[in-house]
């Protein structure tokens, strides 16, 4: 109104001297931002499918906790129909564990595969499904990186035959990765144990008896400290500690 002219860089200048965000900051959030402030009470899922030797194609159903990285794997089938989907979405709402008691929001991204029913499915037990952006798997990165473990780990090292022997392998993935597997997401921890103290006194270092247990024929490999009297710790109270 005063006929002066100010460049955008000028007032860029000044609102940052002000500590003043520019406007769209001010009145939208990131969606790192909103994963951050609901990760304990966001879980994701998503499908991820493997060939048996038969040619057969099996697709599974998963759902991960984003603040625990706690997996379960609810299902596969060959034909994931509308309402097997639905039945299976049914799973987490009813565990016993209480893997969605918390739950706000499930994330997935936009696969034809889920239906209208998956949002009926869950409307008791999550207020909203946020629906990933189109070929944005970085929006659902934790379960697209779960997934791309368990191929890289199980799946490309093992020879499925069938359904049966496909769901078997991924729950003991499924174990393995919530009970044993280090997560550097949450700094070293296991999604069902707490990370355990650190073993510094130098008696109990010079005794150190680790012994390997493999599972899935050698595929897994676990390892667990043995006390002095030769009795094997149980899991989750002191593990060997991971080196990187």
């Amino acid at each position: 109104m005063l006929g002066v002219k100010a460049g955008a860089s000028t007032v860029w200048e000044i609102l940052k001297e002000a500590g003043i965000d520019p406007a769209p900051e001010r009145n939208s959030s990131t969606w790192a931002s909103f994963l951050r402030s609901q990760a304990d009470a966001l879980p994701a899922c998503d499908f991820m499918e493997t060939v048996t030797l038969s040619g057969a194609r099996i697709y599974v159903l998963v759902v991960i906790e984003q603040s625990s990285r706690r997996i379960r794997v609810l299902d596969a089938t060959t034909h994931p129909t509308a309402t097997w989907v639905a039945q299976a979405a049914k799973n987490p709402v009813m565990d016993p564990e209480g893997l969605c008691c918390r739950a706000r929001f499930m994330i997935r991204d936009r696969d034809g595969k889920f239906p209208a029913l998956f949002h009926a499915a869950l409307k008791d037990a999550v207020n909203d499904v946020v629906l990933s952006g189109i070929q944005m798997p970085r929006t659902n990165s934790i379960t697209e990186r779960w997934i791309q473990t368990r191929r890289r780990e199980l799946l490309d090292r093992t020879l499925i035959w069938n359904q049966r022997h496909l769901l078997r392998t991924l729950r003991e993935f499924e174990q393995f990765s919530n009970g044993h597997r280090p997560h550097q997401g949450i700094a070293n921890a296991r999604p069902l144990h707490p990370r355990p103290p650190p073993i510094d006194h130098p008696d109990a270092l010079a005794h150190l008896d680790i012994r390997p247990h493999d599972r899935l024929g050698g595929i897994l490999h676990e390892y667990q400290q043995r006390d002095l009297h030769g009795r094997g710790f149980r899991q989750g109270q002191r593990p060997l500690q991971p080196t990187s």
